[in-house]
């Protein structure tokens, strides 16, 4: 088919062809291809969790215990005891009544969002939230208002303006994941109290690495009382699999019998849920954890802004350094990829054009040996691009 073989020799042609590749992770923050290791750094395994003894062993006993996997849908099938573990201690560790896990936190997204809103209804989206979001508010049929990134004056001026004959709603990242900011929540939950709207925040960059023993971004700002939609992730810090809503009893009653993709989807193994389980009670009991990655983050961000790097301020490990065009991005990647390290070229269309980076994260199980030696090798092989400014 012609059309297909147009579509990626264009890709091609604007370095923006994807391919996998395949990596053997021998460690949280290791990977081995054809034979060599790598260090990765752009994994959002962000507690390092992925290989930690407690959370393999979980898994196994659950495999051995219940078998492989779940057979159909929890309203179908019937709901696996471990869920009735698990979605009480998300809930606690989220500080709400209740919580829902769901197969993926794209699935969490797309099954709330649009269980949420309809077509009499306005939903608020941010202009850089996740395609998941997007998504979700596609499938909603609602109107939806974009507002300018983390600009409480456009959203001020978009709440007050909108003509909306049923309910508004305000969808936010908590951390945007290309470039590891954090949304304004404080003043986007003032918002949402003064126009009766319902927020939304989906914090799958925040869970395991904001807040208090990371319960995510409400609670770093210390507002979880005015944040009704907690939308959270199983997938990278946790170092499990799945995505969860966390909110009052009534809400996840609601979702539990409105949500296409929880109610169409074959449940999650049983592994899968007895190392979500495993990992929470890691984080309950090793909070350190959440401070390591912190440290981290900070001393990684430092280095490269002292090197003249064009790193942004921040507080997260999500640290973009911004190329520009994607080819020169797509160039980098592959000279550091020589040099042994795995940083990710993210282009267009997950970035607006002009604005293509590296996208490099930290985790908790890195050392900080290597991580310096990473940061020398990047301002070294940066400098060839003319890339550093100080």
């Amino acid at each position: 088919m012609q059309f297909l073989s147009e579509f990626l020799e264009q890709a091609k042609a604007c370095d923006l062809y994807r391919r996998t590749v395949t990596c053997d992770p021998v460690a949280p923050g290791h990977v081995r291809i054809n034979g060599q290791t790598y260090l990765l750094l752009s994994s959002n395994n962000y507690l390092g969790l992925t290989h930690h003894p407690e959370l393999q062993q979980a898994a196994v006993k659950a495999t051995l215990t219940y078998g492989t996997g779940s057979g159909g849908s929890r309203l179908t099938t019937g709901t696996h005891p471990l869920f009735d573990e698990l979605e009480p201690a998300l809930a606690r560790f989220k500080g709400t009544e209740a919580a829902l896990v769901f197969n993926t936190g794209y699935m969490a997204n797309l099954g709330v969002i649009s269980a949420l809103a309809g077509p009499d209804d306005v939903l608020f989206s941010d202009e850089w939230n996740h395609a998941s979001i997007i998504d979700g508010c596609r499938l909603s049929r609602a109107q939806t208002v974009i507002y300018r990134h983390a600009d409480m004056a456009d959203l001020h001026g978009l709440l007050q303006g909108t003509v909306c004959r049923g309910k508004r709603l305000i969808v936010t990242d908590g951390v945007f994941s290309m470039d590891g900011d954090i949304a304004p929540l404080p003043a986007i939950a003032d918002l949402a109290e003064k126009y009766h709207a319902l927020l939304i925040v989906d914090d799958a960059h925040a869970t395991g690495v904001l807040g208090p023993g990371g319960q995510g971004t409400a609670a770093h700002f210390g507002i979880k009382h005015k944040v009704q939609v907690q939308i959270g992730t199983l997938s990278k810090a946790l170092g499990a699999e799945g995505g969860f809503v966390a909110g009052s009893k009534e809400l996840i009653e609601y979702i539990k019998n409105k949500a296409r993709s929880f109610i169409f989807s074959t449940a999650l193994a049983p592994a899968t849920i007895a190392a979500a389980l495993a990992a929470l009670r890691q984080l309950s009991a090793g909070p350190d954890m959440v401070n390591k990655l912190s440290e981290n983050a900070n001393y990684v961000r430092s280095l490269l802004q002292a090197a003249g790097m064009p790193v942004p301020g921040g507080v997260t490990p999500i640290i973009p350094i911004m190329v520009g065009e994607a080819g020169a991005a797509v160039r980098l990647a592959d000279e550091l990829y020589k040099q042994g390290i795995i940083i990710t070229a993210i282009r267009p269309p997950t970035v607006p054009c002009g604005t293509s980076r590296l996208r490099l994260t930290v985790i908790a199980a890195h050392e900080r040996d290597e991580l310096r030696q990473a940061v020398e090798t990047i301002t070294a092989r940066a400098r060839q691009f003319g890339m550093v400014v100080g």
